[in-house]
């Protein structure tokens, strides 16, 4: 068999997110029709994250396993499989990596963006959120400071049962600046859990727009639990922008352009 990786962008808005559900078309569900189309044989696409319904990426990393005799030049099973993609989905790069590797359980680190916008317009619409209350700048950058280091994210989740750690370390979480009504997080982590990054979000907009304090995301962080679950905040700002192995899985690192 032919352990194959694949580099995939995807505008998540009209897809019920990655796993394939009975409910929604996902994009592992599209691509694995496609390979189902191109060769006549089912096969099994792990995603290194499971986004949400609504979620975007740029830099999603999966594998599949192939018959040796698999028709199509490796060069060219990108090519192929876009064919048969529908316009929300792209597969950027594939590459042959080492029997064992498991995109989901080899990744070493995971890197979002969440954006969000202070004047509606439906020009942002699909990869921002609109966010109608006024807001202290200064503060949302400071207590993106918070989150920086390993915490219990319980209280930063959504429930999973099958979740048995909800134990992350988060080694970047920072505000920038995009434009003068334009505001974008980058969040980078050895892992996440459920919902993890739009909860955490969504508490620092409660705090910068004055509705919660500081103090209430410390007491979350230092007592972690459901019943101090805090509001997600909408998918559609949010991104996959890179997923990391200890070694290069492509030879060269994609950017979106």
């Amino acid at each position: 068999m032919k352990n194959t990786a694949l580099l995939i962008e995807y505008d998540g808005t009209e897809f019920g997110g990655w796993q394939i559900q009975p409910n929604a078309p996902t994009i592992q569900e599209k691509i694995q029709n496609a390979f189902l189309a191109l060769t006549g044989k089912p096969c099994n696409l792990i995603g290194a994250g499971r986004t949400d319904a609504g979620v975007h990426a740029a830099g999603q990393v999966a594998n599949v396993l192939l018959d040796d005799d698999f028709p199509i030049p490796d060069e060219k099973i990108a090519i192929a499989l876009n064919t048969k993609m529908p316009d929300g989905i792209r597969i950027k790069k594939v590459a042959r990596v080492p029997e064992d590797f498991h995109a989901r359980y080899d990744a070493v680190a995971r890197e979002y963006e969440y954006s969000f916008h202070t004047d509606d317009s439906v020009f942002y619409r699909n990869f921002s959120t609109y966010f109608k209350y006024p807001i202290d700048e200064d503060l949302l950058f400071t207590i993106a400071n918070l989150f920086i280091g390993e915490h219990d994210f319980t209280s930063f989740s959504k429930n999973n049962p099958a979740t048995k750690s909800h134990v992350c370390r988060v080694e970047k979480c920072e505000w920038q600046k995009t434009d003068a009504d334009k505001y974008k997080l980058t969040i980078r982590a050895n892992r996440f859990v459920y919902g993890m990054v739009r909860s955490i979000v969504g508490a620092m907009l409660e705090v910068a727009a004055e509705r919660k304090f500081p103090t209430d995301l410390i007491f979350c962080l230092q007592n972690p639990g459901r019943e101090n679950y805090i509001k997600l905040a909408p998918p559609n700002g949010l991104v996959l922008r890179k997923v990391s192995y200890k070694q290069e899985i492509f030879k060269k690192i994609y950017k979106s352009k």
